[in-house]
């Protein structure tokens, strides 16, 4: 509870910093300016370092990104979340090159993924199409975490809020993580979500990527990622033995994951169905294209888009279809 109340505060702080000029920005050491001092207090405070791994997680109906960072106990707790300027697309995976489509699943970046020469000053490449995205013949390249606030398939977070979150991945991989892990979800995979979204016809791929959640919002451990079945198989960090090959069949004992995962599922599954039988409302989501955190279309609608693209990117590069982002607040009762 301590650090979802802090998650949230942090959230709150980096929202005022909307307002902010980015004039604390430098265009020559982008990819070498250090974490912000009262990030890395922050850290100290809750016996982590620069140096310690981090875990990634997006959600797009939220527009939010979290960093994890493990801390001296092992565990990984919440560090900090990030407003999202703007994502593209609707719920639901990436399939084919030119959808608009951000991506949905579990992905690793390594050093060689980051990007200090970005048109969207720095980025992140996720690694899409994945070995599960692959075999299942998806199309698409380049998919990115990027300053900004324009998307065409990407996860754009302001030039001041990709510093920042470069910064932490950059410091992570240099104190000896190979990789980290990205997990990017449709929406936080509450018992509410799931019900609101039962008739999607994404439902059990989400179903499928919300063992990846569980697993992870159990253990404070990034799950280890296998594929079988069309879909990925999920085992406690450090597992050896998940299945390979995307397209096999899954192997019947998953006794290992079920012990861990199975309480929470079951009582998850238990509370859909009541929704459901409730007449819990099924919302399916009209989209024009994608969404943006509230904050952000609250500035939009002050500001216009040209002010707001001044406020999240240096070069002012322009928010992407600005009358879409304003036609699909998501959730209304965010809105002012």
């Amino acid at each position: 509870m301590f650090f979802q109340i802090a998650g949230v505060a942090l959230l709150g702080a980096l929202l005022a910093a909307c307002n902010s000029d980015l004039g604390m920005l430098d265009t020559d050491t982008k990819a070498i300016q250090p974490i912000p001092a009262k990030v890395v207090a922050d850290m100290r405070s809750r016996n982590m370092t620069p140096a310690d791994p981090i875990v990634v997680r997006i959600f797009k109906q939220e527009s939010e990104l979290e960093i994890w960072k493990r801390d001296r106990s092992g565990r990984y707790a919440l560090l900090k979340a990030y407003p999202m300027c703007r994502w593209s697309g609707k719920l639901g995976p990436k399939t084919r090159d030119g959808d608009r489509q951000a991506p949905e699943g579990f992905y690793h970046v390594n050093a060689g993924m980051l990007n200090p020469a970005s048109q969207y000053y720095l980025s992140f490449n996720l690694g899409y199409p994945n070995k599960l995205e692959a075999a299942l013949g998806y199309t698409g390249e380049a998919l990115m975490v990027h300053g900004a606030c324009s998307s065409s398939g990407c996860f754009a977070m302001t030039d001041e809020g990709v510093a920042e979150i470069y910064a932490l991945g950059r410091e992570a991989l240099n104190g000896g993580q190979r990789l980290f892990q990205v997990q990017s979800y449709p929406f936080r995979m509450t018992a509410q979500n799931m019900a609101k979204n039962r008739n999607d016809l994404n439902y059990d791929f989400w179903r499928n990527l919300k063992r990846g959640y569980d697993l992870f919002e159990v253990t404070k451990q990034p799950p280890s990622v296998g594929y079988c079945g069309r879909g990925y198989a999920f085992g406690p960090a450090g597992s050896q033995d998940l299945p390979a090959d995307p397209l096999a069949a899954c192997p019947a004992d998953t006794s290992v994951t079920d012990a861990l995962i199975a309480s929470r599922q079951q009582s998850d599954d238990l509370k859909v169905e009541t929704l459901v039988a409730e007449g819990y409302a099924l919302r399916a989501h009209a989209y024009s294209d994608g969404g943006m955190h509230p904050d952000f279309r609250r500035l939009l609608k002050r500001e216009g888009a040209k002010g707001l693209s001044k406020r999240t990117s240096l070069n002012a590069v322009p928010v992407s279809r600005p009358d879409a982002a304003l036609a699909d607040p998501h959730d209304p009762g965010t809105e002012d």
